[in-house]
């Protein structure tokens, strides 16, 4: 699957363990110890954590600005005379837990407990929200104007991202006081809470199925040419990226659809959360209109007759149950957009009964009804080799058993089998005179390993076209599931992940130099869902001696992207070439990743060469 973390809908809750683990602590002010007279201002303080957390205050004042009667329920207050510090948000939180009583425009009286809310929990290594829980309300007047909104724009929001994590608080900018003109999270934490409008901004990350957008208000911020904000290194965070939720009921309203490239024209208010899914999240009590900019589905060129082209495509937990449109879907996509290749590694192949855990760990099924629907596409009759994996033991939806497989179209490539494979059984190379071979094909790649533990295995196999020998190697790594995210109080956040992907790649990289080591100009494609970026340490291990060369970087770099995550345009799927493929063609095919409408979360890729 994706980078993304599974979810569900978030409910607010006050998150004691988070006080219990010091990762909140913080002391009250001696002007404020009764807790009565306090404002907005004193709450937030100028850290990203309340000088009053924990304790009970009175008589906090301000307009209502937002109610939301779902999910997190409850509203935002704020002050309508601030103070003159631009690191103090005057707006905050108020979580009711049941659909609040009041209404925009009230004037309130809130009496309650200062929390510090972390989204996800305190494991999560995200920021807290700051907030009054328990509240008890008084309405002490209605029809009051709505606090003047600060409105977020290219210039405001500053072009660092965070400043470095504080390394006696074991790397946290919790504690660090806010600069909110020199890092754009301490902008955002600055106005935490706060009544804010951005104006007509374009669309970087297509609606999704939560009624969630991504836009940008910084167009020149790493754009590409279909609109797009690209990802290209850890310390370029893409500072204009804001998340758009609307607070009108979607029964009421429903919320717009949009895609990569496209406008939320004219003006989007409301108060500026925090949440789990995203970080600062304008939550929009005026939601603008989107504008179609008409973004196409690409096409990639046919192959010539002497070329051989290989694709990648992650399919996105592909089996029987889905209903007969997402085949449909996924084969036109083979058949069209990517000119039917002559081999496709799929990825997430699910077995014949899909998260149904049974104990079944055949895909035939699954196999058969897609190469059915590529043929009433138009395109060939794709034969197909796989390894079974052992249920249960390669991640992914449990029961679901995804795996990778390999398509070929047999008028156009042959396929050596070698027999032996099976889930335990390790591939090898033999061979002699200069001429490579694998022990079993198809085969997996050391799936002893302790790297590929509760992961896919590498799957080997050994093709001929026009009489040349091509080894292609599918993959499937690790997903980046815990780690932190950008918006993590821990600057640069901490991405466990990689650990394991990297020693998946150090695995892939040492048996593609056994290949290397009996026929030095072989041609082998290590291709799939690497879940990593091309200037990552993953991707360094796979290239370690020069092995493989990652072909994406062959592109221009506002091209180099599969995935779109949280507005951020980046490469998850790859196909890295050895040194004796000299010459080729390489296309990042954009037909999922930017649309609100996907048959997969994935693009697919695919290179062209001559062997």
């Amino acid at each position: 699957m994706s980078s993304s973390i599974p979810r569900s809908a978030a409910v607010a809750a006050v998150v004691s363990a988070a006080l219990a683990a010091g990762l909140l602590a913080g002391s009250a002010s001696a002007s404020a110890e009764d807790g009565a007279g306090v404002r907005i201002h004193d709450i937030q303080g100028t850290t990203r954590v309340s000088p009053l957390v924990g304790q009970q205050v009175t008589g906090v004042t301000g307009i209502v600005t937002g109610v939301r009667a779902y999910g997190s329920r409850g509203f935002w207050i704020q002050d309508p005379t601030p103070d003159a510090d631009p690191a103090t948000s005057e707006g905050l939180f108020v979580f009711t837990s049941s659909v609040p009583t009041v209404a925009v425009g009230d004037a309130v009286s809130v009496n309650g407990t200062v929390t510090e809310y972390v989204p996800g929990g305190p494991a999560s290594g995200n920021q807290s929200l700051t907030q009054l829980s328990k509240p008890v309300v008084t309405v002490l007047s209605q029809g009051n104007p709505v606090p003047a909104p600060v409105t977020i724009s290219s210039w405001s929001v500053p072009g660092a991202y965070a400043p470095a994590g504080d390394p006696a608080a074991g790397g946290s900018i919790n504690g660090l006081p806010l600069r909110p003109r020199k890092y754009a999270l301490d902008y955002y934490e600055s106005l935490e809470g706060t009544n804010v409008r951005i104006g007509s901004s374009r669309v970087v990350g297509a609606t999704d199925p939560y009624s969630e957008l991504w836009v940008t208000v910084k167009p020149w911020e790493n754009a590409n040419r279909r609109g797009g904000t690209v990802y290209g290194s850890y310390e370029d965070q893409n500072t204009g990226r804001l998340q758009v939720q609307s607070l009108v009921p979607i029964a009421q309203q429903p919320f717009p659809k949009a895609n990569v490239g496209d406008v939320l024209s004219g003006v989007t208010e409301g108060p500026l959360d925090f949440n789990q899914y995203g970080g600062y999240t304008l939550t929009a009590r005026t939601l603008g209109t989107v504008v179609d900019r008409g973004l196409e589905r690409e096409t990639t060129d046919r192959q010539h007759r002497n070329e051989l082209a290989v694709a990648t495509y992650n399919v996105e937990n592909l089996d029987p149950t889905d209903p007969q449109e997402k085949f449909d879907a996924l084969a036109k996509a083979v058949v069209e957009n990517l000119a039917s290749p002559d081999i496709v590694a799929l990825e997430e192949i699910q077995d014949d009964n899909g998260a149904k855990n049974d104990g079944t760990v055949g895909a035939g099924q699954t196999v058969k009804k897609f190469t059915d629907a590529i043929v009433a596409a138009g395109g060939p009759a794709y034969e197909w080799r796989s390894v079974d994996p052992e249920n249960n033991k390669d991640g992914g939806e449990p029961g679901g058993n995804i795996r990778q497989v390999f398509l070929f179209n047999p008028a156009r490539v042959s396929f050596t089998d070698r027999p032996g494979g099976d889930a335990t059984t390790a591939t090898g190379v033999t061979g002699g005179k200069g001429h490579a071979a694998l022990t079993v094909s198809p085969g997996r790649i050391d799936p002893a390993n302790a790297a590929w533990a509760d992961s896919r295995k590498p799957l080997a196999g050994e093709f001929v076209f026009r009489g040349r020998t091509v080894f292609v190697i599918a993959n499937h790594f690790g997903s980046k599931g815990g780690d932190e995210s950008i918006v993590s109080h821990h600057q640069p956040p901490n991405r466990s992940s990689e650990a394991k992907r990297l020693l998946q790649a150090q695995a892939v990289n040492g048996f593609v130099k056994q290949l290397l080591a009996v026929e030095k100009q072989a041609d082998v494609l290590v291709v799939g869902d690497i879940n990593d970026f091309e200037f990552s340490g993953t991707t360094k291990a796979l290239t370690d001696g020069g092995a493989l060369y990652p072909a994406v970087k062959s592109l221009p770099r506002g091209e180099r992207y599969s995935y779109v995550y949280q507005g951020n345009s980046q490469v998850l799927d790859q196909i890295l070439t050895s040194p004796g493929i000299r010459h080729f063609a390489y296309d990042s095919v954009h037909i999922n990743a930017e649309f609100a409408d996907q048959d997969s979360d994935h693009d697919p890729q695919v290179l062209r060469f001559r062997p």
